[in-house]
């Protein structure tokens, strides 16, 4: 895999949802279900979005937060194209992304992803990937989505 690849980092932005949505149905191992992704590009248009750009100022990776309350936070949905795996675009995301949050003043970011119950590999990895950016495991809702879907909620304190 070629790693020299540079990407840079934008936002936040508002009205992403057209930049976003060829990334989510590039991941269809995570984002498979229709419905869901009609619903998540619907939701990204309103939502503080910040954008990996590759080296011509393509969208290839992207995280959008929803702020709950002042102090809490959520990163409601994470996509990098399947060829940007494993080359710190997450992790550079997630950074922009809290350092955003806490100017903000929150203290409490969560996210939602597939409870380990769930004997899924692609979100195996997802978890790992949020438990070394600092998330614990906080509760298990197994009927949120639906019942062979549980989720889990991960935080962060910021």
């Amino acid at each position: 895999m070629n790693h020299t690849h540079l990407f840079n980092i934008t936002g936040p932005l508002l009205g992403q949802a057209a930049a976003c949505e060829p990334i989510l149905r590039s991941l269809p191992d995570w984002f498979g279900i229709e419905e869901a992704i009609v619903y998540y590009v619907n939701e990204i248009d309103g939502l503080p979005t910040f954008l990996a750009l590759d080296e011509k100022g393509g969208a290839v990776g992207f995280m959008s937060v929803k702020q709950h309350f002042p102090q809490a936070a959520e990163l409601y949905v994470l996509g990098v194209r399947p060829e940007w795996h494993g080359r710190g675009m997450g992790r550079a995301l997630l950074a922009r992304a809290e350092a955003h949050l806490r100017d903000l003043g929150v203290e409490y970011v969560q996210v939602k992803t597939l409870a380990a119950s769930h004997p899924d590999p692609n979100y195996a990895r997802t978890r790992r990937f949020y438990e070394a950016m600092g998330f614990r495991p906080l509760e298990v809702l197994p009927e949120l989505w639906d019942e062979s879907n549980p989720c889990l909620i991960m935080i962060k304190g910021l």
